[in-house]
């Protein structure tokens, strides 16, 4: 058994217009505690409804409801939802398609058809073991619940779109993996990318796409090749010696059918990027997205910054407790940071509660903009006691406050302490502008200058570069208690995390409003997991 909302894999979609108010009772008929997370929508004027576990909200418990309220303001494109409890995401995820209000058109020629395809990771273990670390590999990749071919067990059960020669389709593209990097490629077919984390981007053609664990991509796909069958293919990024768990030797695939194809045509099949071939293709495709200036919502860069952040992530190490076998480099217990800070989740009330309520002693106010010391961040590894030693993190439910309406850059370094491998990071309640990506150690002088201030991208999450770094922009003016963490919930008990509290603005609008009054409360553990069974129902 594994857990499903609705009974199905993956979950329901649902459909909301910008303007639209969704209305969701989550009804936890599980032995699990569980909060949903709605992935990359803003929450403006209601982050209590944001659903991150133990920041926002305690988690729903065993036979007990609640109702998600939000407003749906200034986005248009894919998202998602998922559970935001550690590994759940794993099987309760669907998509949530926000389409323009009724008579704006789409900023590009509307499409023969819609089509949702969502990228999953399976296991045939019980979900509590993937708390182990390091996590256990997967046993398959889905495409919309099968896993095609290319395994034995799936009974050549795969995912088939239908298409008429000729016609655009519109494919709202999902990375749901736990814990993958994904490329997509689609046999002798180009498509045409629209829009990313449900923001619109200038037109950009290309034949293979690389997606973050929580990313989207909007793409459109023109049936224009000869009548037959064509196969649609995920693969894992290997981007380095990955604590990211993945199987071995299988490409996923689905299928595209022409209209009056043969069924016992072969179907083509493409080369899928792979070995040293990898990152220059996905730093390819990440770095070549621009946004869509003058399109719906597209807001100009600001120039102004009031809040200067060099913040470094990635995996270290953390003393092996005594009599205790750990399994980290040189026997140690692996740890993850963000500047030397390992984020340690509240137990007893939610975060985001804890502020507004003034109660002490659930967090500090006293994440540092900087870390703790400098030196060869991406070429840095652990070879002696003493290398180590300097790196161990220190454990803290640590904040960043910010003013309301203030502009926040952020230089994230990744880090190559254990493994240089992409991270991918998300932040809650905002959409960010992508000014740059780059490999190496970020240089202040040099790497500025190449900064896209005109039409950079804009994300709610992004792959910061193996070894490398991103530069982040974006403008605190959403009250609330924000997480901003690696999407790979492998990575999530290390304590990849880091939270931002908005301050309240001048006016009530722009304000922290009171919780509602059936706001979920806590249990001592609010993450034990009782049972393999579960099932959630949600309806909107």
């Amino acid at each position: 058994m594994i857990p499903t909302v609705n009974g199905s894999l993956p979950g329901p979609t649902i459909n909301v217009r910008e303007g639209d108010t969704l209305v969701v009772h989550v009804i936890n008929n599980s032995t699990y505690n569980i909060t949903i997370h709605w992935h990359g929508v803003f929450q403006l004027k209601s982050p209590w409804m944001d659903g991150a576990n133990m920041i926002t909200q305690c988690p729903i418990q065993p036979r007990n409801n609640f109702t998600y309220r939000f407003d749906i303001t200034g986005q248009e494109g894919t998202l998602l939802w998922h559970a935001h409890v550690v590994n759940l995401r794993a099987t309760l995820h669907g998509a949530l398609i926000i389409r323009p209000r009724s008579g704006r058109p789409y900023p590009f020629p509307k499409p023969y058809k819609e089509v949702p395809l969502i990228f999953e990771q399976w296991w045939d273990v019980n979900i509590e073991l993937l708390n182990l670390q390091p996590a256990p590999i997967c046993d398959a990749y889905l495409i919309n619940g099968l896993a095609g071919d290319s395994y034995p067990c799936s009974k050549n059960r795969m995912f088939k779109l239908k298409v008429v020669q000729g016609k655009t389709y519109l494919l709202r593209i999902i990375n749901a993996a736990l814990n993958t990097h994904l490329f997509f490629k689609i046999a002798d077919h180009n498509v045409t990318v629209v829009s990313v984390d449900a923001a619109y981007t200038t037109p950009y053609v290309s034949d293979v796409m690389i997606l973050t664990p929580g990313q989207t991509v909007d793409a459109l796909l023109t049936a224009d090749q000869p009548i037959g069958m064509y196969y649609m293919s995920i693969s894992p990024y290997i981007s380095a010696n990955s604590l990211a768990p993945v199987p071995p030797g299988h490409d996923i695939r689905s299928l595209i059918v022409y209209e009056g194809a043969k069924s016992t045509s072969s179907p083509s099949m493409s080369l899928l990027p792979s070995g040293t071939n990898a990152i220059p293709t996905a730093h390819r495709f990440s770095s070549n997205i621009t946004s869509l200036v003058g399109g719906p919502y597209w807001t100009p860069v600001p120039y102004h910054v009031d809040e200067n952040m060099f913040v470094t992530m990635g995996l270290g190490l953390d003393p092996c407790p005594p009599e205790t076998t750990c399994n980290g480099p040189l026997g140690q217990h692996i740890a993850g940071s963000f500047n030397n800070r390992t984020f340690v989740m509240p137990e007893t009330i939610s975060l985001q509660e804890a502020y507004f309520y003034n109660i002490s002693g659930v967090y500090t106010d006293d994440f540092p903009d900087q870390p703790p010391m400098k030196f060869d961040y991406a070429n840095f590894s652990v070879r002696t006691e003493s290398d180590y030693e300097m790196m161990f993190p220190e454990r803290k439910t640590s904040i960043k406050t910010l003013k309301f309406n203030s502009t926040v850059e952020i230089i994230v370094q990744n880090t190559g302490i254990i493994s240089p491998e992409s991270h991918p990071m998300h932040l809650h309640g905002f959409n960010f502008y992508v000014l740059g990506y780059g490999f190496g150690n970020y240089d202040p002088i040099r790497d500025a200058r190449k900064l896209n201030l005109v039409n950079p991208q804009m994300h709610n999450t992004v792959g910061v570069p193996p070894g490398g770094w991103v530069v982040l922009r974006f403008i605190a003016n959403n009250p609330g208690a924000w997480m901003f963490h690696c999407h790979m919930d492998a990575h999530l008990p290390y304590g990849i995390i880091m939270v931002f509290i908005v301050e309240n603005g001048p006016t009530p609008e722009t304000s922290l409003q009171p919780p509602p009054s059936n706001l979920p409360q806590c249990t001592h553990d609010p993450t034990i997991y009782e049972s393999p069974t579960t099932n959630v129902d949600l309806s909107s």
